[in-house]
């Protein structure tokens, strides 16, 4: 990579920063498509709302909560400073919490320290974060000395096929990218999470990466954050087809019903919102809930305090709902607690994801 590229990402991810910040840059029209999950209501109930157990174990590390604020940023000192302060917060609610990629890393080692936030966040479900592009390319020792220079517990691989081929000066080329994630499976010593970037996931896929020995993965369904919408606004060159792709992939409830019954974890982000939203995910087979956006926005407008009273509020309906179908813990949020209708059960028709569902 030359100096002038490694420069030009650097200057990408303050503007990655900046646009989910203050444009719009959601899904126009596709929705997660959890308004077509409705959860059932349990009128008699024998828990105590305060002793439910929202608790859950991933890669190995016990959160209070089945919620991760999911990868978003870092390589600049305004993303520095949010990572630090996001993380430290995390670590006290007993959420995980996700760095954004560290490609930067690779030819700027200079910004490692706003991706470090052990410091601030000694006991945080720490998840490091690279592009399987350059995951490919990089030897299992090097992308081990990235998850290490943070001190990560895990380390995501982001699959953004969609987002790289309307940049202007994207990657083109992912041949090999399976090949790549079965030898980091067999050869890092930290757990991996294979992630989208906002396209979601189909079986198929699934099926592949099952295979292949994968054991987490963070669906990031459409409906959310359109990555596609952002590298549209940052770059016009190819806003013709950033404009045709804006609204492309697998709505995020659908993604998470792609995935049930392949033996593999799965985090839910794209779109959640709400612990209402992450309850629904939870209940069609989601082991915990991803959220970013409304994250950065509330620490943008109006700082840490504004991101812990919303992280709170999401809590705090998530051990609502999770009462009100009867749960006295998250384990308890089973297929029978969610009845699908609309657009969603038409696409589990077709895509006959019904069967496995009946079969789980």
């Amino acid at each position: 990579m030359s100096e002038s590229q490694a420069s030009e990402i650097i200057n990408r991810k303050q503007s990655h920063f900046d646009l989910c910040a203050q444009q719009n840059v959601e899904f126009k029209t596709k929705t997660t498509w959890l308004e077509h999950v409705e959860l059932v209501h349990q009128p008699l109930t024998e828990t105590l709302l305060d002793e439910l157990d929202l608790s859950v174990e991933i890669c190995g590390k016990r959160l209070r909560a089945p919620l991760v604020i999911t990868a978003m940023t870092g390589g600049t000192p305004d993303t520095g400073k949010f990572n630090k302060e996001v993380a430290a917060l995390a670590d006290r609610l007993g959420l995980g919490f996700g760095v954004g990629s560290q490609r930067v890393m690779l030819n700027h080692p200079e910004v490692t320290d706003t991706f470090r936030v052990r410091e601030q966040a000694p006991n945080v479900l720490l998840l490091g974060n690279i592009g399987i592009a350059q995951a490919r390319e990089l030897s299992t020792a090097q992308l081990q000395k990235l998850a290490n220079d943070i001190e990560a517990d895990a380390l995501c691989v982001h699959l953004n096929t969609a987002m790289e081929i309307v940049q202007q000066h994207g990657d083109r080329d992912f041949r090999g990218s399976l090949k790549a994630i079965e030898r980091l499976i067999h050869e890092l010593p930290v757990p991996i999470i294979v992630k989208e970037t906002g396209c979601g996931f189909a079986r198929e896929t699934g099926e592949k990466l099952a295979a292949a020995g994968v054991q987490w993965i963070d669906v990031s369904g459409a409906g959310g954050t359109s990555w596609v919408g952002v590298e549209t606004l940052r770059n016009r060159a190819l806003q013709h087809l950033g404009e045709a792709f804006w609204d492309w992939g697998v709505p995020t409830a659908a993604s998470v019903l792609e995935l049930r019954g392949l033996g593999i974890n799965l985090i839910a982000s794209g779109g959640i919102r709400t612990g209402m939203h992450a309850a629904k995910t939870i209940a069609l087979g989601a082991q915990a809930a991803g959220v970013a956006l409304p994250v950065l926005r509330a620490y943008v407008n109006s700082g840490i305090d504004a991101v812990e009273e919303y992280l709170l509020a999401m809590m705090t309906e998530l051990r609502a709902a999770i009462m009100l179908c009867g749960c006295e813990r998250v384990a308890d949020m089973q297929a029978n607690r969610a009845v699908l209708s609309g657009q969603l059960l038409e696409w589990a028709a077709q895509r006959n994801l019904q069967s496995i569902n009946d079969a789980l």
